[in-house]
């Protein structure tokens, strides 16, 4: 017997709700990849284009997400039984249940390198290091990667075990204030630094002749990505709504509460990549781990502030991989009637053994290629190329065509806010949402395979 809905855990606060959807936003999407890609791609004229697909895709979607959790009370597989029975659309929520176990397998890896850049840090960070072979050796090794790896799940195992308030809602209260303070201590030495001035405007002055058909692209998949969106993380995070929230209001709550991490998340960074070292805001994904130790390294009381940046990318990283977990333990209590302590450990413990794979890509299976991707690139490009957009454009078809746009608005505001979903909402999720990320799927998956 399918456990009962009457007891079913809700969010005691509309805060603790709040902090933890948009704590499962924020991660390494907002202090990893967001500069990166911000760098990359002309830096204000980027942020632009960005801010455009958060609110007419990113806010969209969430609202749908949201709402779908909340009207069927259940995980992203019930949910769409619940709201479209006897029909395969189940199925779209057994893809997003997947795509979080993909995800936080390889998450997991890459958020115990930061770890373990919080003790490389406190050992300190020296101009004449060669940051570049620090970060080959760290991953090209074996039982240090694994251990780190091994301790970030361990760490997620334990909050999702403890169940929603006692553990989701608990951990984020403390963790997201956390996050807030870090980041706004990394900005304030970063734009006090002599020479920060260069950083600020290449932040902030937009050069519109720089915007390409890839810089729409990019904004558009990034927008997507930091959101959580597709993977049924906010579907399950909307199941433990109580009838008395708005959805409008609490989505643009989290929408605008991740996007602003992401924005300060600049702020910390290209600053100080201008003001100590001459290296490009366009260095890609190897800012973290290379780049930026090497400009610790040149700045005063450097690996203080080192240290306190991989706390930061350590604790976002968390609270994103708490949701992760959850999509998956989730689906299993719901569906197949598992007690949440066991579901926790024992899918925690798979997700920890498909996770090895990518730490040996780096090491005893380096020779492997994919499409030209070692392992962990594989996971990734399978996971954010094909499995989040697809699950992203099934769930907004079903919300606009199946489900209709109209019983979704009708659902989402039940409860009057400062937000009413209104007819636009009918247009963006039917039309614009749908086509822009079949688009941005369809590009990424022509550009890979054809170079």
């Amino acid at each position: 017997m399918k456990n009962d809905l009457k007891q079913r855990e809700n969010w005691t606060t509309r805060l603790g709700f709040i902090l933890a959807a948009a704590g499962s936003a924020v991660g390494l999407g907002n202090i990893w990849r967001f500069p990166y890609v911000t760098g990359t791609n002309g830096g204000a004229a980027f942020l632009f284009i960005y801010l455009i697909a958060i609110i007419i895709i990113g806010y969209p979607l969430m609202v749908t997400e949201m709402t779908l959790g909340r009207k069927s009370q259940r995980n992203p597989v019930g949910a769409f039984k619940s709201l479209a029975p006897n029909s395969p659309w189940w199925l779209v929520g057994g893809l997003g249940v997947l795509t979080g176990f993909v995800i936080l397998s390889y998450y997991s890896v890459v958020a115990g390198w930061s770890l373990a850049y919080i003790f490389k840090a406190l050992s300190g960070f020296t101009p004449d290091m060669a940051f570049g072979e620090l970060f080959g050796a760290h991953i090209s090794g074996v039982a240090v990667p694994i251990f780190w790896h091994a301790v970030f799940m361990i760490i997620t195992i334990g909050v999702i075990s403890a169940g929603v308030v006692k553990g989701i809602q608990r951990a984020v209260k403390t963790l997201m204030p956390i996050l807030f303070i870090l980041l706004l201590v990394l900005i304030f030495r970063s734009v006090t630094l002599e020479g920060a001035g260069e950083g600020l405007t290449f932040y902030l002055t937009p050069d519109f002749s720089v915007i390409t058909w890839q810089t729409i692209m990019d904004a558009i998949a990034q927008a997507f990505f930091t959101l959580s969106l597709g993977m049924g993380a906010m579907i399950t995070y909307g199941s433990y709504l109580s009838e008395d929230a708005n959805i409008g209001d609490n989505a643009a709550y989290v929408v605008g509460l991740d996007t602003l991490i992401a924005v300060l998340a600049g702020f910390a960074i290209f600053p100080a990549l201008f003001a100590v070292t001459d290296v490009s805001p366009s260095a890609g994904p190897g800012l973290t781990f290379i780049t930026l130790p090497a400009v610790f390294a040149e700045m005063p009381l450097g690996s203080f502030f080192g240290f306190l940046f991989f706390v930061l990318l350590s604790v976002a990283a968390l609270t994103s991989a708490i949701s992760l977990l959850e999509v998956v333990v989730a689906w299993a209590v719901d569906e197949k009637d598992m007690e949440r302590k066991k579901a926790s450990i024992i899918i925690g413990i798979i997700i920890f053994l498909v996770g090895i794979p990518p730490v040996l890509g780096y090491s005893a299976w380096s020779g492997f290629s994919f499409i030209g991707f070692d392992i962990l690139d594989s996971y990734d490009w399978i996971a954010n190329s094909i499995f989040l957009p697809l699950g992203g454009l099934l769930t907004a078809i079903f919300a606009g065509y199946v489900w209709k746009a109209k019983n979704l608005q009708d659902e989402a505001n039940k409860k009057s806010g400062v937000i009413n979903i209104g007819a636009w909402y009918g247009f963006l999720i039917k039309i614009v949402v749908p086509i822009a990320i079949a688009v941005v799927m369809i590009v990424s998956i022509v550009q890979t395979f054809t170079g």
